[in-house]
């Protein structure tokens, strides 16, 4: 530890609040909370610590360190769990992101909507899931079609769209799905007392929405409203069914959360069961990354904070397996948002073990599965050909990234050079690159235009703290990968994968060896080189062309009195070409060259 940090750590305020580990990038690796930041942040550093792979590397790679300091523990618990999931720090335990879920979101409107959304907008909207079942999403929202007339339509409706009568009745409203709040035919108060028992629903309050039902259903029976109350009927008999369908898992009609974990090396898998009434409403799991080293409190009450940031409904009790470090604040805070009492406990009889147990159960039939997809997704993304690969080229690992080099210019003008991407066998367009060569001109050298591309290339990588690719390969011969690997040495970069491919022979060019060596001409490997070869040929005689009709271009336009190769440049970049400044509009020409040198521009191209 550097004097510089050791006087920083001296001077954290003896205060709660939440500490941020950075690196020598000044990239956060880790975030925690303390009661006391000083005492807190001290102990990483104390020669006692207990011996933890992990740990030790976090400790060896923190450069700086910043504290927020919070007004209690329940700010530092909120902030925490915040920056987590904003941050995602290398050495935190993180939740697997759960944007590709659904949820079902009850927008923030005077006529509120409800449907599926993946996007989460912190517009005051409610949102419920996410939904790792589908089906279940369906079945939910289909019953709420069933039961309530909530408009489908995407329009935004309020007071002043219903006076103005902007927006007719469709075909919801006369097939009774719809109460047709466009046209104000329902009130507002109506409108969003039916989206209340729409969230009751929601959370899973089925019961106590039937008995507010059936008290509606004999308030009009007596008033002799029999139509109505017949349609209450059909509603209270549909969530009859579908509340019929849930599991009892308690006597007691109680509203719980009961989590609990399986973990092996850095992966987890968190299982909830939902309990409303009594009644099992739901389960969904959570997958998450860097819990090596954690002991099964910590990664409980990781997942439990960052569950309920961002979860609208928050029961009485939560049942965990292993009693956890904060449950007292996180209990404050719960009990906070909630506006009663929130109990974080752990099984207290044999029933609720039994829970726990099944969750758990359920947690390690996940997360043996998500091993078996992970393996599965490795082993689908080396294909035979990468494997073929490896093997002829003797290579350490699966070349799954590869970068191909290749030089295109004509006698020594208009030198480009370009950079094409392959991931797993595939083109990734998105990471190709080409340059202009500076170094050389007025004659072709393309091992000092190798050497610069590489340089420029990995530089600018080695920078931007990007990952080096599995192999380089580079479109010549041995004198190009000389230059490649002067390059690369330069920049400090050793035992880099790379070989070159000589168009003459298709022979195979390896450092530190003089002769080429050949592949079988039928062989994959030598099809995949010579696919991703062309690929970065094919690219630089683009750019080559692209480079040499702009100067031509430019040249032409030079011949017009007022226009240098500044003003070329610029009606080039705006017209595309001679053509495209030839039917220009005057008036647009004037606004880059002006008014005389425009109408000396029409004129020499009316005449070329």
């Amino acid at each position: 530890m550097g004097n510089e940090l050791e006087i920083k750590i001296q001077n954290l305020p003896q205060l709660p609040g939440v500490y941020q580990f950075k690196d020598a990038n000044g990239k956060v690796i880790y975030v925690g909370k303390a009661k006391n930041l000083r005492n807190r942040v001290r102990s990483y550093f104390a020669k006692s610590q207990p011996s933890n792979p992990k740990l030790s590397a976090l400790v060896s790679k923190i450069r700086d360190i910043e504290v927020i300091v919070t007004p209690s523990e329940i700010e530092a618990l909120i902030l925490e769990a915040n920056l987590i999931k904003k941050l995602k720090p290398r050495y935190n335990v993180s939740l697997k992101d759960d944007k590709s879920f659904p949820y079902i979101v009850v927008t923030n409107e005077p006529f509120p909507r409800v449907f599926s959304t993946r996007k989460i907008k912190m517009d005051g909207s409610k949102y419920f899931g996410p939904y790792t079942d589908a089906y279940s999403l369906k079945q939910t929202l289909k019953l709420i079609r069933e039961i309530f007339m909530v408009r489908s339509c995407k329009y935004y409706i309020d007071d002043d769209v219903i006076q103005k009568k902007k927006i007719k009745v469709c075909l919801d409203y006369h097939i009774k799905k719809c109460g047709g709040p466009c046209e104000g035919l329902v009130s507002k108060e109506e409108y969003n007392k039916m989206i209340e028992q729409v969230i009751q629903l929601l959370n899973g309050k089925i019961d106590k929405l039937v008995e507010s039902l059936k008290a509606q259903m004999e308030k009009l029976a007596e008033e002799l409203k029999f139509e109505e109350a017949a349609i209450l009927r059909d509603k209270i008999k549909a969530l009859e069914i579908y509340t019929a369908k849930q599991s009892i898992v308690s006597i007691e009609p109680i509203d719980r959360d009961i989590f609990a974990i399986a973990y092996e090396d850095e992966d987890a898998c968190g299982v909830l069961f939902k309990i409303r009434d009594g009644k099992l409403i739901g389960s969904q799991q959570f997958f998450m990354t860097g819990v090596a080293y954690k002991e099964e409190k910590e990664i409980i009450e990781t997942l439990i904070t960052q569950y309920y940031l961002n979860s609208e409904y928050i029961p009485a009790e939560i049942l965990i397996p292993t009693q956890i470090d904060n449950s007292t604040s996180i209990e404050m805070w719960l009990s906070e948002r909630k506006n009663s009492n929130v109990k974080i406990k752990t099984p207290e009889n044999e029933d609720e073990s039994r829970l726990v147990s099944m969750c758990r159960i359920n947690a390690k039939y996940h997360l043996d599965e998500y091993k078996i997809q992970k393996m599965k997704a490795k082993e689908e993304f080396a294909p035979n050909l990468l494997k073929a690969l490896q093997k002829e080229l003797h290579l350490d690992r699966l070349p799954r990234k590869i970068e191909c080099f290749d030089i295109s210019n004509i006698q020594g003008s208009d030198i480009v050079a370009s950079v094409v991407v392959f991931e797993n066998g595939k083109p990734k367009k998105s990471e190709y690159r080409k340059f202009k060569i500076r170094s050389v001109s007025g004659k072709p050298d393309d091992f000092a235009s190798m050497e610069e591309a590489i340089e420029r290339r990995y530089s600018r990588l080695l920078n931007e703290g990007g990952k080096m690719p599995d192999l380089i390969v580079i479109d010549g011969g041995k004198g190009q990968l000389s230059s490649a690997i002067k390059s690369l040495e330069k920049l400090g970069i050793k035992n880099q994968p790379i070989i070159a491919i000589a168009k003459k022979f298709e022979e195979i060019y390896f450092p530190n060896i003089d002769f080429p060596q050949s592949l079988p001409k039928s062989s994959p490997a030598l099809h995949l080189l010579q696919r991703i070869r062309n690929e970065a040929h094919r690219f630089a005689i683009t750019f080559h062309r692209e480079v040499r009709a702009k100067r031509i271009l430019s040249t032409q336009l030079l011949g017009v009195k007022g226009i240098g190769e500044k003003r070329a440049k610029l009606l080039l970049s705006k017209f595309g070409s001679i053509e495209g400044i030839k039917q220009a509009p005057i008036e647009e020409l004037e606004k880059i060259v002006g008014k005389n040198i425009a109408r000396n521009l029409k004129e020499f191209l009316s005449k070329e």
